[in-house]
């Protein structure tokens, strides 16, 4: 009897760790490329990883940075990023990338198109670069 109650807890243990974020639906193994905030073409360069269950990574215009991930998909919620603190002359546009990726709540994987957005209708697109 223990033991089969310890299959159900196991079982149930490893149910609950079953990953539900972006990751798990189609933003894994590719690196995006930021192309537009609002609708508008950025002149900058940032990228976007999903390495593993429960992270996101990547490279703002100066600093590599990574934060945990663990809303379900659809949902998209960044709340604590760490970066690497290198100054160039692109810092305005790291803030404003790092503002916006947190600000976003919504994701959606199209294929190679990933959009983060908000209910307000703000957004972010990246396209699969690799």
């Amino acid at each position: 009897m223990l033991c089969g109650a310890l299959l159900v807890v196991l079982a149930v243990t490893s149910a609950c760790q079953r990953d539900e974020t972006v990751n798990a639906y189609g933003a894994a193994d590719k690196v995006w490329q930021l192309q537009e905030i609002d609708d508008q073409p950025v002149t900058f360069s940032a990228t976007l990883r999903f390495p593993e269950p429960g992270r996101l990574s990547g490279d703002a215009p100066c600093n590599s940075y990574q934060a945990p991930m663990t809303v379900p998909y659809p949902w998209f919620e960044v709340t604590q990023i760490t970066a690497t603190r290198r100054a160039c002359p692109a810092l305005a546009e790291e803030t404003r990338y790092f503002t916006t990726l947190k600000a976003m709540s919504l994701s959606e994987v199209l294929g190679d198109t990933l959009i983060l957005s908000t209910p307000e209708g703000r957004n972010m697109v990246f396209t699969a670069g690799g």
